[in-house]
């Protein structure tokens, strides 16, 4: 639905036009009073350089403006897990299950939305309806749909560019991340591995839609890595890739995660390691081509995909420069990797697991026998939701701090038999996670170079919401109780909370409006823009 254009054109004077280059968003990190990509900035610290709100004056902070999500009709209502983007006083954001909003950034009033036009039978197998957000290059802002198309619009008016196809959604596909956008092209990845797709990840030209490349991450026969699967089990192999990547301009290598095999839970089927599930990928931008990988959990059977953001540094270590990649996994270890050539250099548990007894030379995690899923159930810490998940952690570039939303948390495995149909769950087996006083939550701190913690700040239940540091020496995140705060970032105390009265399901994100910091997050349904005035 379009706003009456002489309403559409007044907001957009007085809000601006969105124009952003990608020699702008290469700088993003610059430029604190927008928040450009998903992640902040190409690396994905997520950290704001903004310093009007600190440790000293964070007490003071209140709600500015708050907008409600509006009930759609489109393939049923979801989950609010978006970061808004801001650029020079417009915000877009998503609203579920793939809605597109954008705002007058100082005061949330609409200047346009628009909807796809969804069945309301849309597959969404082993996720909810949600979407994390949109991309934005030069005068286009570009969203992915749950029924698996990627749309360009108009950022001044919302207007429809073109629309592609991205892959078939009653087979189980879906596109619920957020888009990256580089020069000339926007790289999506793929929901579905428990509907036993076939994971890849996509790159479209920015201005017509034209598809210019696809890595398929579960290989073909013959493909290097199809020796980890057998017989056909790599046609159903899962690898999903459905969050959002970060990007290295001077290396111009895309570094993309990837999902569980399928079946989770039955390995059975697949024997092997089960390349590319659980990897971090190395992409040519320009082609597609594989420059390098790391597989974090072989041959998965807990469903410990590897969907998590990979923040990009660099660094002295063991007294050498190196371009580190640094991932905190689901599977309860942190790494550090050499991100030229994917060489491991460090990883050590930073949250309670059961599975294995370390990490090898290589990186390879030493497994412990018993550990896999089984007909009568098996208890192993992490849950499949993992010691962390897609939401994001942040890094702070001159205290060399990384910060986790941690959830501590076990689950009883079970392995079931299995037969494929195509657009049906392909899960061989379940878990029962523990809950009430079994588990629990922390935002916990890592020396970025060594892994070590530094402090934690408990949560009552295991989190669904990301973290942001901030250069005024704050951590922001949010709980499930429905509390938005901000910790020091030192020391962990808690500084300030606000509680929105629902759960936070998002990453905070930063930006300024006439000279005014902004830190915004949401609660429920509801999206909270905070600030001093």
């Amino acid at each position: 639905m379009k706003k009456p254009i002489t309403v559409l054109l007044l907001l957009i004077c007085q809000s601006g036009y969105a124009q952003v280059s990608y020699e702008r968003l290469v700088n993003a990190a610059n430029d604190g009073d927008n928040w450009l990509t998903y992640s902040g900035t190409y690396r994905s610290e997520r950290y704001s350089p903004l310093d009007q709100i600190n440790t000293g004056n964070v007490k003071n902070m209140k709600v500015i403006w708050a907008y409600q999500m509006q009930p759609s009709t489109q393939a049923g209502n979801g989950l609010v897990e978006t970061t808004p983007i801001v650029v020079d006083g417009i915000m877009y954001l998503t609203e579920p299950p793939s809605t597109v909003t954008a705002l007058d950034a100082r005061t949330g009033k609409t200047i346009w939305s628009w909807s796809p036009d969804m069945s309301d039978e849309v597959l969404h197998i082993g996720f909810p309806r949600v979407n994390r957000g949109v991309a934005i290059l030069d005068d286009a802002v570009y969203v992915g749909t749950l029924d698996a198309h990627l749309v360009s619009l108009d950022a001044a008016t919302g207007a429809v560019r073109w629309d592609v196809k991205v892959a078939e959604n009653s087979s189980g596909f879906a596109l619920t991340l957020a888009p990256l956008a580089i020069e000339g092209k926007i790289i999506v990845g793929v929901s579905g591995a428990e509907a036993g797709v076939r994971g890849f990840v996509d790159a479209y030209d920015s201005a017509t839609g034209e598809r210019l490349w696809r890595f398929h991450t579960i290989p073909a026969p013959g493909d290097p890595g199809s020796e980890t699967w057998q017989g056909d089990a790599w046609q159903t192999g899962g690898g999903s890739t459905w969050l959002t990547g970060s990007y290295d301009p001077e290396l111009d290598l895309l570094y993309w995660t990837v999902g569980n095999p399928a079946p989770d839970w039955n390995g059975d089927v697949r024997p092997g390691d089960n390349l590319y599930s659980c990897s971090l990928l190395a992409l040519d931008p320009d082609t597609g081509e594989l420059s390098w990988h790391f597989q974090f959990t072989p041959h998965d059977t807990h469903d410990w995909d590897a969907n998590q953001i990979p923040i990009l540094l660099d660094a002295e270590f063991n007294d050498k420069e190196r371009k580190i990649v640094a991932l905190a996994n689901r599977n309860a270890f942190f790494y550090l990797l050499d991100r030229e050539t994917g060489e491991f250099l460090h990883g050590n548990e930073y949250s309670k697991q059961t599975w294995a007894s370390g990490l090898d030379e290589a990186g390879r995690p030493i497994v412990l026998p018993g550990t896999d899923p089984t007909y009568d159930g098996n208890l192993i810490w992490p849950s499949l939701q993992g010691a962390t998940n897609w939401f994001s952690p942040s890094y702070h570039p001159e205290t060399e701090q990384f910060f986790v939303a941690t959830r501590l948390m076990g689950s009883v495995y079970y392995k079931a038999d299995v037969e494929y149909e195509e657009g049906q769950p392909f899960l061989g087996g379940g878990e029962q996670a523990l809950s009430g006083d079994d588990a629990a939550g922390a935002i916990r701190a890592l020396d970025v170079l060594t892994g070590k913690q530094q402090w934690e700040f408990m949560l009552h239940s295991p989190p669904w919401a990301g973290v942001m540091a901030t250069a005024g020496g704050l951590v922001f995140g949010g709980s499930n109780e429905g509390n938005v705060f901000a910790l020091d970032a030192s020391t962990g105390k808690a500084l300030w909370d606000f509680q929105t009265g629902g759960a936070v399901r998002t990453n905070p994100m930063g930006f300024a409006v006439d000279g005014k910091q902004r830190v915004a997050s949401t609660g429920g349904s509801t999206l909270y823009v905070f600030g001093l005035e």
